[in-house]
């Protein structure tokens, strides 16, 4: 009687271990959907993909980290910091720079300068190579009006990878509005040299 009983337990284990192994196929396979709509750049339907996946399987780390992707792309910027957010609570931390450095493009979309720039802080401890890390939080703090920080930002980038034209752009608008600043204050002073640049600059 033991042993039928141990037969039939082992029996209902391995069926439920079948299951459970299914669903997580299943989570993966909703998953491998929302990717190729959203390749397709059909971000609604990648959407309702990654849902159904996320259903299935509420600690799939990628399917909120993808889903936010894809509310990015639709410009619905709170939904993507929120799958942005929950993806980084599921995601090692070695492994989610990538997602701190997506969540900081989300926030300075969003005008949240400071939020943006812990997110690059975060971003480049994990991966200190991380250039575009370095480039986005130097227009965070450009944004702020920070210039000083935001050009070493870029030259950082720069250090990383000399090629990288958009650091050379966003360093040199750096540079023209730091000397804006003092244009302005020299013109205040009351002289025309000063007036003269910042009008030039201005136009």
């Amino acid at each position: 009687m033991k042993r039928i009983r141990v037969v039939f337990l082992l029996i209902c284990l391995g069926i439920l271990c079948g299951y459970v192994s299914a669903e997580g196929a299943d989570a993966r396979q909703f998953l491998d959907v929302g990717d190729a709509y959203y390749n397709d750049g059909k971000y609604e339907m990648a959407i309702k993909e990654y849902g159904k996946a996320i259903a299935v399987d509420e600690g799939l780390a990628a399917a909120y980290y993808h889903r936010g992707l894809a509310y990015d792309k639709m410009e619905s910027i709170d939904k993507a910091i929120q799958d942005y957010s929950k993806a980084i609570s599921l995601t090692p931390r070695h492994d989610d720079a990538q997602i701190y450095h997506n969540r900081g493009l989300a926030y300075l979309k969003s005008g949240n300068y400071s939020e943006a720039i812990e997110d690059y802080d975060n971003a480049i401890a994990i991966n200190p190579k991380f250039t575009e890390a370095y480039h986005n939080r130097g227009i965070a703090y450009s944004r702020k009006g920070q210039y000083d920080k935001a050009i070493e930002d870029y030259n950082r980038a720069l250090d990383i990878r000399p090629n990288y034209a958009g650091a050379y752009f966003s360093r040199g608008v750096a540079y023209v509005k730091k000397a804006e600043e003092d244009f302005r204050k020299v013109c205040a002073m009351g002289n025309k040299m000063a007036c003269e640049n910042l009008k030039q600059i201005s136009e």
